[in-house]
């Protein structure tokens, strides 16, 4: 089993739920993506481009989503947390009922679609 994958399993009901279901959304809806280990979390890559992260702070009872490049992000702003960080904002699931899974792809979405990031399918 791949580190990332044990990242995931490893955690107690309900944050591997939501671990679970934010991997399965985000490679549906971006096959694209590969799932690596870094920063001892599971993040995901386009073509070896940061994409988002999974990180999981059982401590304080949630899950983030997290993304660089926030800024880009201009719908949905309101759901992005950034908690005194500078450069990071992630979308915070504390229930896998929490999950909005169209606010999730409709962020990933614009994130992705930005194409001076280099995330925009070649022909």
């Amino acid at each position: 089993m791949k580190p990332a994958e044990n990242y995931i399993l490893k955690h107690s009901t309900p944050f591997r739920e939501i671990l679970m279901h934010l991997q399965s959304v985000i490679q549906y809806h971006f096959p694209e993506v590969e799932l690596k280990f870094k920063w001892k979390i599971p993040f995901f890559t386009i073509d070896n481009k940061p994409f988002c992260y999974l990180n999981c702070v059982e401590k304080k009872g949630y899950v983030d989503v997290g993304l660089w490049m926030q800024d880009f992000v201009s719908k949905y702003d309101e759901f992005l947390v950034s908690e005194n960080r500078k450069v990071v904002k992630s979308l915070r699931y504390k229930t896998l009922e929490s999950i909005n899974n169209e606010i999730l792809i409709a962020v990933l979405s614009e994130i992705k679609n930005r194409k001076d990031l280099g995330f925009y399918q070649k022909k």
